[in-house]
C-alpha cells in the first residue's frame, strides 16, 4: 500500500479481494509508529489485537464470508469507551490502571461488524479537562501543524483520522466534542440524534447531553460507521427503540429540493467567525443553491443563551459524577479538570431546575424554526485552530460554542471541511438536521464533499 484510503474505498477493495486486511492493518501500524510520536493521538496501540482482528477478517474475505463494509477496516476508540481487557483511562491518572471487563455498546457493535481495533485514543481528561500538561500522557497536536490545537474532547480520534493513522473512529459529544475537533483537523464528524447510539459503557460527562458518534474522513465513511453503531440497547434508559435506517440510502440524491436555514447571527455576531470560515459557508450556500436547494436566513435565541443553559447542566452533572473522587483523590486529576468541574459544586438546585426549564423552551424554539426546513447551517468552529500555548482554562466560557445548540436539543449535526484559512489550517461548516433524519444530513454533506476539492487534500506529515 502506498496511499491513504477512505473506509468506502478500502471496503470495496477488500470485498473485491484486491486488498488484504492484514496488509492494510500492517501499513497503518507502521504509519502509527512513524508519525504518532509527533502528534500523540494514541494512548495505547493494541498491535497484537489489531493483527489478530485483521487475520480473522482476511479468513472471512478468502472464504467469501465478509460481515459487511467494515470488515477488516482499522479503527480506534476514544479512551472513554470501555474496552474489555484493554486499559480505559479517560486520559486521567485516576483511571491509569483501569481495565474494564466489558465493551461499551458501540465498541461491541463495531467489533461485531468486523473492524480491526488499533488502540485507544487521547481525549481531554474525562472529556472536559482541556489541554492539560500535567497528565500522565501528552495531549495531541493538530496534524496540519502539531503546534496548534485539535480542540476537544475527541482530540485523539480527530488527529488520528486526519493523519491517516486509522480510517475512522469513535468520539463522544457533550457540547461539541466530535464536531469541534473534526472542524479543526479537517475531517468529518457526526453527533447523532440523542438516543440513536447507546452510551452503555461510555464514561459519563452529562447524563442528558452525552452522545456517541462516528468520526472519519468523509460523510460516507461516517454513515458506514453509524450503520454499525446505531441501535437499541435496553440497558440504556435514553436508547430509542426504533428501526435503524439505511444511512447511505440518500447519499447520491444531491441537494436538489433541500430546504436549508442559515443561522447567520451564530457565526457573524454571537461568535464571530474568521474570514475563511465565512467564505466557506457563503460558498457552500451558493453551491447548495446551484444544485437546487432553497436557502434562507433563520434567527434563533442568542448562542449565549444556548451555551449558558447547556454548560450549567454539564458542570452540575460532571460534578455529581466526580464528587466522591474529587473529595478523596483531588491530586489525581489535572489542574484544568479540577478548576472547571469544581464550579459544579457551587450550582444550586434552583439554578439547575431553571436551566432544565429554559432547555425545554429552546427545544421548542428549534423545533418551530425547522418546521418547514430540512437543515440548519452555521459554522462548526469560529476559525482555524489556535496554537496550543494560546488556549486557556476558561476558553469554553469566554465565547459561546457554535456546536452546543445541537447537544442541548439532541438534534443530529455534522462538521464538514469547507476549505483552509490562515496557516493553511482547516475551517468547517456545521449542518444540523431534524431528529432521526441522519440520512438527510449525510445527503447534504456528501453533496458538498463530492462537489468540492477539500477531501483530496491531506496533511503533509513526514516520518
Amino acid at each position: 500500500m502506498t496511499e491513504l484510503l477512505t473506509i468506502a474505498e478500502a471496503s470495496r477493495r477488500i470485498a473485491a479481494k484486491q486488498l488484504s486486511p492484514v496488509e492494510l492493518t500492517s501499513w497503518h501500524l507502521a504509519r502509527i509508529r512513524a508519525l504518532d510520536p509527533r502528534i500523540h493521538a494514541f494512548l495505547l496501540v493494541t498491535e497484537e489485537r489489531a493483527l489478530a482482528d485483521a487475520r480473522a477478517a482476511e479468513a472471512r474475505q478468502m472464504s467469501g464470508g465478509l460481515k459487511g463494509p467494515l470488515d477488516g477496516v482499522p479503527i480506534a476508540h476514544k479512551d472513554i469507551f470501555n474496552t474489555a481487557g484493554i486499559r480505559t483511562t479517560a486520559h486521567s491518572r485516576l483511571l491509569e490502571h483501569n481495565v474494564p471487563t466489558e465493551d461499551a455498546a458501540a465498541v461491541r457493535r463495531l467489533a461485531d461488524a468486523g473492524t480491526v481495533l488499533m488502540g485507544k485514543l487521547a481525549t481531554h481528561e474525562f472529556a472536559i479537562g482541556g489541554h492539560s500538561f500535567d497528565l500522565a500522557w501528552p495531549q495531541p497536536g493538530n496534524p496540519w501543524n502539531p503546534e496548534h490545537t485539535t480542540a476537544g474532547s475527541s482530540s485523539g480520534t480527530a488527529a488520528a483520522v486526519a493523519a491517516g493513522l486509522i480510517l475512522g473512529g469513535t468520539g463522544s459529544d457533550t457540547a461539541g466534542s466530535i464536531r469541534g475537533p473534526s472542524a479543526l483537523c479537517g475531517i468529518t464528524g457526526l453527533k447523532p440524534t440523542y438516543g440513536l447510539v447507546s452510551r452503555v459503557g461510555l464514561l459519563p460527562a452529562s447524563f442528558t447531553l452525552d452522545h456517541a458518534g462516528p468520526m472519519a474522513w468523509t460523510a460516507e465513511d461516517c454513515a458506514i460507521l453509524l450503520q454499525a453503531m446505531a441501535g437499541y440497547e435496553p440497558d440504556d434508559a435514553a436508547s430509542v427503540n426504533r428501526p435503524v435506517p439505511d444511512f447511505r440510502g440518500d447519499l447520491n440524491k444531491g441537494a436538489a429540493g433541500l430546504r436549508i436555514g442559515v443561522v447567520r447571527h451564530f457565526h457573524e455576531t454571537d461568535n464571530p467567525a474568521s474570514a475563511a470560515t465565512l467564505k466557506g459557508i457563503n460558498e457552500a450556500v451558493a453551491l447548495f443553491e446551484s444544485q437546487g436547494a432553497t436557502v434562507r436566513e433563520v434567527r434563533l435565541s442568542s448562542l449565549a443563551e444556548y451555551n449558558t443553559c447547556a454548560f450549567l447542566i454539564i458542570l452540575a452533572d460532571m460534578y455529581a459524577v466526580h464528587e466522591p473522587w474529587l473529595r478523596s483523590s483531588w491530586e489525581l486529576y489535572g489542574r484544568i479538570f479540577r478548576n472547571r468541574v469544581a464550579i459544579g459544586g457551587l450550582i444550586l438546585g434552583a439554578d439547575y431546575v431553571q436551566a432544565l426549564r429554559r432547555r425545554r423552551e429552546l427545544c421548542l424554539e428549534l423545533q418551530s424554526a425547522m418546521t418547514d426546513l430540512d437543515l440548519l447551517m452555521t459554522a462548526a468552529q469560529a476559525g482555524e485552530a489556535p496554537r496550543i500555548v494560546d488556549t486557556s482554562t476558561w476558553g469554553f466560557l469566554e465565547l459561546p460554542a457554535l456546536t452546543t445548540p445541537a447537544n442541548l436539543t439532541g438534534y443530529p449535526a455534522i462538521s464538514v471541511c469547507t476549505g483552509f484559512g490562515a496557516g493553511s489550517l482547516p475551517v468547517a461548516m456545521q449542518l444540523i438536521g431534524k431528529p432521526f433524519q441522519e440520512p438527510t444530513v449525510f445527503r447534504a454533506a456528501h453533496a458538498y464533499e463530492t462537489a468540492t476539492e477539500w477531501r483530496q487534500r491531506r496533511p503533509e506529515l513526514a516520518a
